[in-house]
């Protein structure tokens, strides 16, 4: 049964991304409605570490985004209650040896260029940092910009904030079509709980991204990558920072579809040490990989020997949607008029939220943005289907 009126905006997705867009577009002003097929945070944030990070992202349109990001999570800590827990703690990045050493002081001139603050940390002075440390590593890179919250929690507390704004949460709904006007553009959603009319709607559905894009009749090319984390036993804080090898940097970056496992291990206020990440192309296949665990908790013990003995108590995983060129898709897609993107960030949807959020909501109400949307356009990619571009 379709609603009486119609709202400015329906986000499709309930994840921290789509609990992002939803605040700042209530901020704004706007009447919005948050439609989610299951509960907050149930995809790919229920499954996240909360890394909020800077110290992996090389200079270029996703560093932007993550220095904006930065600056708003200090601003939402402010503002959103303690149980998201925010933790400014700061990453720690290590090199073995004198070569990979190097290759980061050059990836760490370029962050710097943009904005980020990278300190060089000696051998000798690593243990100053992180007592438990390997011994042998050739130095590394500090980076107090890094921080940490916790996903889920970060998720409900922005969608609990946004209410006060007159959002409204629509959980165990889902979309199963687009409404469209009569010159085809995008005017709301068509749910199991009835049609909801909206001059615009927000694609922040996560991996399940390319389906919503695929309700619009529109190409966009969100994979899902499959990773685990480990989670010990509770712990005294016996790591500090978030710490990972060089390597991950690497992995991040790579478009390779086989498993990667480097080792990024933290603790947290409850205690546990999290330890992530492996990403891997395998659709949605949720069974367990003994070997990505058994890689990660060598990898882990590697860095912090103390850990080789520590029980772990449990582990998950989940989808990371993943967009060829490693860029998020933000912004309103042209071929589907009324139709914006949110989605696409791959394993730093958490930390890119509030910045995606804001962007979103400034295109919404018809503002300047504070980036420019260009490189995350969604019409980039080709449609194999047509064999051209967009």
């Amino acid at each position: 049964m379709p609603n009486r009126h119609s709202l400015d905006v329906v986000v499709i997705g309930a994840g921290v991304v789509g609990a992002a867009c939803a605040y700042y577009a209530g901020r704004a002003g706007l009447s919005v409605a948050v439609v989610d097929r299951g509960p907050v945070a149930g995809g790919t944030t229920g499954a996240g570490e909360g890394n909020l990070l800077v110290s992996d992202k090389e200079a270029g349109p996703e560093l932007d985004l993550a220095l904006l990001s930065t600056r708003l999570w200090r601003e939402l800590a402010d503002a959103l209650p303690p149980e998201t827990e925010y933790e400014p703690k700061g990453g720690l990045v290590v090199a073995p040896d004198e070569t990979t050493l190097k290759a980061l002081r050059g990836f760490a001139e370029g962050q710097r260029a943009a904005g980020v603050v990278a300190e060089e940390v000696h051998a000798d002075r690593l243990p100053d940092l992180e007592p438990h440390l390997a011994a042998g590593l050739a130095g590394g890179f500090h980076y107090p910009q890094d921080a940490q919250v916790q996903p889920a929690q970060a998720a409900a507390q922005l969608l609990r904030a946004a209410r006060r704004y007159g959002v409204e949460p629509r959980l165990g709904t889902e979309v199963t079509g687009l409404l469209t006007g009569p010159d085809g553009s995008v005017r709301g959603v068509r749910t199991t709980g009835g049609d909801i009319a909206a001059a615009h709607v927000v694609n922040a559905a996560g991996t399940w991204g390319g389906r919503i894009a695929g309700l619009a009749g529109v190409h966009l090319p969100v994979l899902p990558r499959r990773g685990f984390v480990l989670v010990t036993e509770p712990l005294p804080r016996v790591v500090r920072h978030k710490v990972y090898a060089a390597d991950y940097i690497a992995d991040v970056a790579s478009g390779s579809a086989a498993l990667q496992s480097s080792a990024v291990v933290e603790g947290t206020p409850a205690g546990p040490v999290l330890i992530g990440a492996t990403r891997e192309r395998v659709g949605f296949d949720r069974t367990l990989s003994t070997e990505a665990l058994r890689r990660l908790a060598g990898q882990a013990a590697a860095l912090f020997p103390v850990l080789a003995d520590v029980k772990v108590m449990r582990t998950y995983h989940g989808f990371r949607p993943y967009l060829p060129d490693h860029l998020p898709a933000i912004g309103p897609d042209p071929r589907a008029p009324g139709l914006l993107h949110a989605c696409g960030h791959e394993g730093a949807g958490i930390g890119l939220a509030p910045a995606t959020g804001l962007l979103v909501a400034e295109t919404l109400a018809g503002r300047a943005t504070s980036l420019d949307l260009t490189p995350f356009r969604p019409e980039r990619f080709a449609d194999p289907g047509r064999g051209t571009r967009g």
